[in-house]
């Protein structure tokens, strides 16, 4: 004979019972932690590296209503660790893609999509029906929009970040709604907002498409943030705030930070006398985060001032007609090691900047100097900081050797000029 469900949640269904039985009889669990599941609502924001592998594990533990908020598609460079899309949802919302895996797992879990973008005008009406919200976003303004809008929402929010080979969790406004165990009429004790820990946008940094990440580094904190979601709900979450940080390549892998309370004068989440709340109808997120980020494909092919750029198709006409044509490639020596145009000579562009004039005299003495990178923006760096050194020393760049960067770089050389070299 089944236990009697606990009434103020849902029963379980009989197949339910099979379904979670290994973590039903989990001392400290039990049929009451699988119905708070159930009951519990989830969104998750991001259906990327560590939105995947949170939906994966919060679907498989029976969490009942789950929320996705993705606006972009699927593409082939987010198969490396974006594990729920595959390469039959090449092209699809990314939602779509998330959603259809969830249901084939669970079918007993109720998905929502939100194919949008998030801002200030519809993060606290999507937001407001779940009870918890994972952040497992990729960009600094919708870090700081979801941590305003879950302070004035009083919902927890799980923070996952990941890039290169280290990942980071915490658990912002923690405990919003549990009052004190010392008097029920004590206040609620909260743990920090994100703006507690980061009042000022740490501007720059670079992305993953810049920067790099190893996958299984967003598999390790998302199935992490699944866990402390999993915590919440079941009551069992540590009540005082830390930071766990994760590293790849260290050992030991995880290292945990303890964190302070909220700060009083947060401008989020503070009290009354210090901090006041956030207008969301007046906060531009992305301006107070430094602006848009730049499209760094387009800025690559833009034209430059007159004789400072050359096409690809010009790079190759040189390399046929010239048997002194210098390439000098400047992208960091790993990714040269990827591929590179065969005669190129490799100076990374931070050892170039650095000096300048070394980088002059290491390279051919005499031929036109072309400039390549990856998308053709650190090349135009490269290239004025050249120009400017030979003229310093008394070179005629202008009318004797010259010094160009290619437009678009070698995603424009593999296009325009030879469809086999590799894009990454």
């Amino acid at each position: 004979m089944a236990s009697s469900p606990t009434p103020e949640f849902p029963p379980l269904d009989l197949p339910e019972y099979k379904r979670y039985g290994r973590q039903m009889i989990l001392d400290g669990f039990g049929l009451e932690g699988q119905q708070k599941l159930k009951a519990a609502s989830v969104l998750v924001v991001g259906a990327g590296g560590l939105g995947c592998p949170a939906l994966q594990y919060l679907a498989a533990a029976g969490v009942g209503r789950i929320g996705i908020v993705d606006h972009d598609t699927v593409e082939s460079s987010n198969l490396q660790r974006q594990i729920l899309h595959n390469e039959e949802t090449l092209g699809l919302l990314k939602v779509d893609s998330a959603a259809q895996f969830v249901r084939r797992l669970n079918s007993l879990v109720q998905v929502t999509t939100y194919p949008n973008a998030l801002h200030p005008s519809n993060a606290l009406e999507i937001m407001r029906p779940y009870d918890i919200i994972l952040d497992c976003t990729d960009n600094l303004p919708t870090r700081y929009l979801l941590s305003d809008s879950a302070v004035a929402l009083d919902k927890p929010l799980v923070s996952g970040a990941a890039m290169r080979f280290e990942g980071q969790l915490c658990v912002y406004n923690l405990n919003a709604s549990s009052a004190s165990s010392t008097s029920p009429s004590a206040t609620p004790d909260k743990g920090p907002c994100y703006r507690c820990l980061f009042p000022t946008p740490a501007v720059g940094g670079g992305t993953c498409e810049e920067v790099g990440i190893l996958g299984v580094v967003t598999g390790v904190i998302g199935n992490l943030q699944a866990a402390e979601a999993i915590k919440i709900i079941l009551g069992k979450n540590e009540p005082k705030p830390s930071l766990l940080l994760y590293s790849f390549l260290y050992s030991p892998p995880f290292r945990s930070i303890k964190l302070r309370g909220k700060k009083a004068n947060c401008a989020a989440c503070g009290d009354a006398a210090g901090g006041g709340g956030i207008d969301f109808g007046n906060m531009d997120y992305v301006q107070m985060c430094g602006g848009a980020t730049p499209d760094w494909l387009k800025e690559g092919m833009k034209a430059g001032s007159a004789g400072s750029r050359v096409t690809p198709q010009e790079l190759k006409s040189a390399i046929g007609t010239d048997c002194n044509t210098v390439i000098l490639d400047v992208r960091p020596r790993t990714e040269y090691g990827i591929c590179s145009i065969e005669g190129s000579t490799n100076i990374p562009i931070t050892e170039l900047l650095a000096n300048p004039s070394s980088a002059l005299t290491s390279i051919a003495p005499s031929g036109d100097v072309y400039v390549v990178c990856r998308l053709g923006n650190d090349s135009q760096l490269a290239a004025d900081a050249l120009r400017q050194t030979s003229q310093e020393v008394g070179g005629d760049v202008d009318g004797g050797r010259k010094v160009v960067d290619v437009i678009g770089g070698l995603r424009l050389w593999s296009r325009a000029v030879d469809e086999k070299f590799p894009v990454y």
